[in-house]
């Protein structure tokens, strides 16, 4: 008993240090919680130990809206790797909306004592339900910038999920179309004299 002790007490450095490269990066506080609805393919609301939700953006991506080709798809893929089950999120900022913008990851399916590891937007960009955000990436660091260009390449190049489109319209440009002031041309009718 007392060598297994020494031998933790040896190793406790090490382990520290596992810990703490395992956990999110450093700059962001980190959220923990469980995931209680996925609003589409990169939002989602995350209910934390006090029962306080927040609403959560994934970092790096952009998914259709539900409205759009492929937005229905986009949540449901997300739920399904989501929903219910734990998460850590990895805060990177605010935005305009009140929501937390970061990088979410999720234990590996089966997995009740692993940690979170998985990234959640990766996972969308691989099955080629979101976009690649290329406005946020300055935010990223560059090895994730390299994984979020490569998946969103080859689901692309493998033509799945929205890229089975003949030609997928981006989020930010079908906003931006769908949002335009309808104009109307007004006929001017004058009484005849």
């Amino acid at each position: 008993m007392i060598d297994v002790l020494s031998a933790l007490r040896r190793c406790l450095p090490w382990l520290t240090l596992s810990a703490l490269l395992a956990t999110p990066a450093a700059g962001g506080d980190a959220l923990q919680g469980k995931v209680v609805e996925v609003i589409r393919g990169d939002i989602i609301i995350v209910e934390d130990v006090a029962r306080t939700r927040h609403t959560v953006r994934l970092a790096g991506i952009d998914a259709p809206d539900l409205k759009q080709a492929f937005g229905k798809e986009s949540r449901q893929g997300l739920a399904d790797l989501l929903l219910g089950r734990r998460i850590a999120v990895e805060r990177r900022k605010q935005d305009n909306y009140g929501r937390i913008v970061g990088r979410v990851a999720v234990a590996p399916a089966g997995c009740a004592t692993c940690p979170p590891t998985r990234d959640a937007a990766l996972a969308q960009l691989e099955a080629g339900l979101a976009w690649w955000f290329r406005d946020e990436r300055r935010e990223q660091p560059l090895e994730e910038q390299g994984y979020y260009e490569y998946a969103e390449f080859d689901a692309r190049t493998r033509r799945l999920g929205l890229w089975q489109d003949a030609a997928p319209v981006p989020p930010w440009q079908w906003r931006k179309r769908e949002n335009k002031p309808y104009i109307t041309l007004l006929v001017i009718h004058r009484a005849s004299a």
